[in-house]
C-alpha cells in the first residue's frame, strides 16, 4: 500500500526507477555497542563483509578473520566454514529466542538471524515498504533536532522477519530517513530507536552510513546512554 509520505520519501532517496535497477546491495560493515555485550559476543560483528538481495529477504554474512560465513533467510539459518562445510544450521530460528531473558548469551546462529534481517531492513528502506504485503499510513509529525519530522507506521508482513510487526519511520523535510522506531521481539520487546545518519549518494540512491540505536522512554524520547548498537558502513556498492 502506498502513500503520499511513502511516494515522497522514495523518491528522495533516489526513486523506485534506480532502485529496481539493482538486485543486491554489498558493503563491509562494522556492529558493535552495548547490546553484544549483554549477549556475551563482544566483537563479534565488528569486520563483516554483508551482501544482500534487494527484492527478497536474504543475506550472507562473512565473519571477516573468523573463518566463517552465515546466511540468512526467514525460515533458516546456516553457518558455513571457509571451505564451505555446514558448522552449524537452523531452521525456524525464531523459534530458538523464545524463553530468552535480555542477558541471555546468543550462538552464531542468533547472531546471524539477528543481524541478517536487521542489516537487511536497513539497507533496503524505504524502498521495502513499498513491496506486496506492507501496510503504510501516515500519523501525526514528531518534532526533533529543531526539524519537523513526518511519520511514516508500517506493518510488516507475516511472513517476513522483522523487529516487530508494526513500526515507525520518522522523515526529514528532505524526504530522508532521520528515524526509526520499534520495539524487538527477540529481546523480549525491547525499544529501540535508530537514527540514521552520514548519508552519501550511491550509484543515486541516499543510503545512511552510519546508524545508532538507543533505547527510548514512555514519551518516545531516545535515552543517549548506552548506546544499544553502532552500524558504520563502508565500501558500499548495487549491483
Amino acid at each position: 500500500m502506498s502513500s503520499d509520505l511513502l511516494d515522497f520519501a522514495i523518491e528522495a532517496h533516489g526513486g523506485m526507477i534506480r532502485w529496481r535497477q539493482w538486485n543486491e546491495v554489498a558493503a563491509d560493515v562494522s556492529v558493535g555497542g552495548y547490546l553484544w555485550q549483554l549477549k556475551s559476543r563482544p566483537g563479534v560483528l565488528a569486520r563483516t563483509s554483508f551482501t544482500a538481495s534487494l527484492q527478497e529477504q536474504r543475506a550472507d554474512i562473512l565473519l571477516v578473520d573468523q573463518g566463517k560465513r552465515i546466511t540468512f533467510v526467514p525460515n533458516n539459518v546456516t553457518i558455513l566454514a571457509e571451505d564451505g562445510h555446514l558448522i552449524e544450521g537452523r531452521d525456524n530460528p525464531r523459534e530458538s529466542f523464545d524463553g530468552q531473558a535480555l542477558e541471555t548469551p546468543w550462538d552464531d546462529v542468533h547472531v546471524g538471524y539477528f543481524d541478517g534481517y536487521a542489516l537487511w531492513q536497513y539497507l533496503t528502506a524505504p524502498f521495502l515498504y513499498s513491496y506486496p504485503g506492507f501496510e503504510t499510513q501516515e500519523e501525526e509529525p514528531w518534532h526533533e533536532d529543531g526539524e519537523t519530522w513526518r511519520v511514516l507506521r508500517v506493518t510488516f508482513p507475516d511472513f517476513m522477519a522483522a523487529h516487530t510487526r508494526v513500526q515507525r519511520a520518522y522523515f526529514g523535510p528532505d524526504g530522508l530517513l532521520r528515524r526509526h522506531q520499534y520495539t524487538v521481539d527477540v529481546l523480549g520487546g525491547a525499544p529501540g530507536v535508530n537514527y540514521a545518519e552520514k548519508y552519501e549518494q550511491v550509484n543515486g540512491i541516499m543510503v545512511p552510513m552510519q546508524r545508532r540505536v538507543y533505547a527510548y522512554d514512555v514519551g518516545g524520547q531516545k535515552i543517549a546512554e548506552p548506546v544499544l548498537v553502532t552500524i558504520d558502513i563502508r565500501n558500499l556498492r548495487f549491483m
